[in-house]
């Protein structure tokens, strides 16, 4: 039985997908269906989570939309999820970035890696 399940999760799985860790800012393309149309709407805002592993890996992005934080938590495998696109990498010391829900302005910024 098992054997069936990961031969199911193998077709879902994506092969092209960047290499993104918690504190980068990403941009993620998702599609949406509005009656009988389809387009692809960004959501770009930094990764403070990652969870799971294989075809049920998560991610999840907050961005600050009119002064209100706004959280979003994407299946990476998802048929929904067209495109990851990552902006700028950023410096953490943390696997969960829960603590910049507190935070605002300035205070909430994540240090980019300098190369």
């Amino acid at each position: 039985m098992s054997k069936i399940i990961d031969a199911i999760n193998q077709e879902s799985v994506k092969e092209s997908l960047p290499q993104f860790a918690v504190g980068d800012t990403v941009k993620v393309m998702v599609k949406v269906i509005e009656g009988d149309r389809e387009r692809l709407q960004a959501f770009e805002g930094v990764v403070i989570a990652k969870k799971h592993g294989g075809i049920s890996e998560t991610f999840t992005v907050r961005r600050l939309s009119f002064g209100i934080g706004v959280e979003k938590t994407f299946p990476i495998h998802s048929p929904k999820v067209a495109d990851i696109q990552v902006v700028r990498r950023g410096k953490v010391r943390r696997a969960k970035l829960y603590y910049l829900r507190a935070r605002t302005g300035k205070a909430a910024k994540v240090k980019e890696i300098t190369k």
